[in-house]
């Protein structure tokens, strides 16, 4: 089963984003109190637990929720895998996946200690259809 693991926001881009009890997820806008919330196509990002484990093999200290900038950490989906256009319910909220992966145009801090990061391959983006609040634990179901 899919999965919810941290709900993650920052007040500033470009800084690891710090975990939450629950979120709320606002139409067309994002996470509210993130800063990349907004009127565009990636306005809640998504990590899977997975992928960030993937990163901890290589040697990487303290990484936890949160340090690749993702919104949400998820566990049990292969996010990188799912269709442009792909719907996630997660509690009463509906999202449509908008972008797989990105182009880091200046390098974070994980691939300057290691030479590598994940977030540009497997991570992806999303606009908010339907709103509501989300917590860890809470499922997430493919449409």
């Amino acid at each position: 089963m899919a999965k919810v693991v941290a709900i993650n926001i920052s007040e500033a881009k470009g800084v690891p984003k710090k975990t939450i009890e629950t979120g709320e997820l606002v139409v067309e806008h994002g996470l509210k109190g993130d800063a990349h919330a907004g009127s565009w196509h990636r306005q809640v990002s998504f990590l899977g637990i997975e992928s960030i484990e993937k990163m901890q093999v290589l040697g990487i200290k303290g990484l936890c929720t949160g340090k690749f900038a993702e919104n949400i950490t998820t566990e049990g989906i292969e996010l990188y895998s799912l269709p442009i256009g792909t719907r996630l319910a997660i509690g009463d909220s509906l999202l449509e996946v908008t972008q797989i992966g990105k182009e880091c145009h200046k390098k974070c801090a994980v691939y300057h200690q290691v030479g590598d990061c994940i977030m540009p391959k497997e991570g992806i983006f999303a606009r908010v259809l339907k709103g509501g609040t989300i917590k860890a634990g809470d499922s997430i179901q493919i449409m």
